[in-house]
Formats: structure tokens, sequence, C-alpha cells
């Protein structure tokens, strides 16, 4: 008798439907992404679906008119992944910090008399390895990280979980132009690190106290020339293997534990 009851239960449970969990970093449907649009909302980026109907297409491309969104365009499937709602054909990525600028923040810096150190991303696409690079970067003390808007991974749920929570407690900033924000930086007195294989001056031997703006590279081509030669040095990590570069996550954690080390020794 209790063996059917048991087998009863386990048919009831496996009757029922299963309602996916709503993800709370999403925004759907034409309306409600539209108004996010006319609201200047933060989105990372903004799905669309192929083939959408035209005259909703119509009306969210009116909306974009003179906004700066990245937008891609993916198959319906990708969307009916990301939500079991009507959707419409689009779907709004929504960060889950909310971006900074980084000139007002060394402005403000300056003026307390701190000497900040901002960790720059040249074009980290890994959404894992830029949330163990924050990680990193909150443990080490850096005072900012800044991303480039385009080319860039960007704080999303996967990146808050590789980041350890540390997304939420570093000032992540976006900008446009890095190479002209980078200037801003050392006009403002930080020196600028490039840290790269292709450098003559190995790491130990490279001053990383005080203010300082770290350069690190892309996965796959490193730093960008021009911000190289913006750089006031290039420095690379010393290595004796057959492989010539790091992971740039641990490449990171490497440059910034100097800088700590040589802190400490004054």
């Amino acid at each position: 008798m209790e063996e059917n009851q048991t087998n009863r239960v386990r048919t009831e449970r496996h009757d029922k439907p299963y309602k996916r969990k709503e993800r709370n970093d999403i925004i759907f449907g034409i309306r409600a992404v539209i108004e996010a649009i006319n609201a200047d909302k933060e989105l990372n980026k903004i799905l669309i679906q192929k083939g959408i109907n035209k005259a909703l297409f119509e009306e969210l491309r009116t909306a974009l008119i003179g906004k700066n969104y990245f937008l891609q365009y993916v198959p319906s499937q990708k969307l009916d992944s990301l939500t079991s709602g009507n959707h419409q054909g689009v779907v709004a990525m929504v960060p889950p910090i909310a971006y900074q600028e980084i000139e007002p923040l060394i402005d403000q810096w300056l003026e307390e008399g701190k000497k900040p150190s901002v960790l720059v991303l040249d074009r980290i696409t890994d959404v894992r390895n830029f949330g163990a690079i924050v990680r990193s970067a909150e443990c080490m003390g850096m005072d900012a990280i800044l991303i480039p808007s385009k080319g860039s991974a960007l704080a999303t749920s996967d990146a808050m979980k590789a980041s350890a929570g540390a997304l939420n407690r570093i000032p992540i900033c976006k900008t446009e132009q890095l190479k002209q924000s980078l200037f801003y930086l050392q006009q403002s007195g930080l020196r600028i690190v490039a840290c790269t294989e292709k450098a003559m001056v190995p790491l130990q031997e490279t001053n990383l106290r005080g203010s300082v703006a770290i350069i690190m590279g892309s996965e796959e081509s490193g730093i960008t020339q021009d911000l190289i030669n913006l750089a006031d040095i290039s420095c690379k990590i010393p290595m004796k293997g057959s492989i010539s570069s790091l992971n740039v996550g641990v490449a990171t954690g490497v440059v910034l534990y100097e800088k700590i080390r040589q802190e400490l020794v004054g």
C-alpha cells in the first residue's frame, strides 16, 4: 500500500510541467525594451530576432535613433532559451552593476589626496577571464577597472559568478574612447604601464608603485599598438618555459602581485 502511494506521488511530480525560473538580468518584449531605451537605461546589448516583424522592428529602430546600444541579430531559438515569456523578437541584457565614468572618479580621488591605481583591460572578451581578473584586482587593492564600451567582455551574471562578487566592490568604468581616457589618466599624473610579451623590460624592474594605469591586452592579439605607443613604459613577465605567454587572467594576477610586493618593500 505504501509503495503504491509512493509511486503515485512520483508520477504526479513527473506530470507537473517544468517551469523555467525567469532571469532577472534581461528585459524582453518590444514595449519593455523600447521603454528602457527611451529612459537611457544601461544595457549590455540588445538581441534582435532575425526576420523580426517589420512593424515591430521599425518601432524599435526609431527608438534607437541617436542611441549607442550594441545590437546583435540572433535566431529565435536563442531568445526562446533566455525566457519563456512573449519576447516578441527582442531581448535586452541588463548589467548586474551600474557602470561608471573614470574621469570624475580620478578627479575626486586626486582632490582627496589619493594616489589612484587603475587596471585597464584592452578588449578582454572572455567573461570568465573578465570576472577572474576583477576578483584579482579587488583583492590586490586596485581602485577601478577601465574597459572599452565595444569589443570587450561586460559585466554579466557569468562574470559576476567568476568574480565571486568582486564586481560589486570595485568600480567598473566604460569608455567609448579608450585611448583618450588613457591620455586623461596620464595627464592626471598616472604612469601608463603596458604589460606585453613584446616588451624588453622585465616586470620586476618596472616601477609599479603609487598612481599607475596598468594595461592588460586581449587574449588573441594583446595590447593595441596605439596604447603601447601612449604608455610611459612597457614591461613583460619573465618566463622560462617554451610557451611564450600566460593566460591574461593569470598574467594579471602576477602583475598586480608585483605591484603590491614593490609597495610593501618600499
